[in-house]
């Protein structure tokens, strides 16, 4: 999935399909949680205690505005 276009209309991303190597965001995990804590990159959303998501809409609005 290196592509924002292959990317689903709506629903949900695990981490691993956000950032590198698998996910079109080339950053690391650790890179992407200091983005989060500092309002670069948009916050997850808890399904469960262990289940952390983001919704498809705010990574690629990330995406199409060019911040990554």
């Amino acid at each position: 999935m290196s592509d924002h276009n292959e990317l689903p209309q709506t629903g949900f991303l695990r981490l691993k399909s956000i950032v590198a190597p698998n996910g079109p965001i080339p950053v690391s995990k650790s890179t992407w949680w200091a983005g989060i804590k500092d309002g670069r990159f948009p916050k997850p959303v808890k399904l469960g205690e262990r289940i952390t998501v983001w919704r498809v809409e705010d990574i690629r609005a990330l995406l199409e505005n060019g911040t990554v």
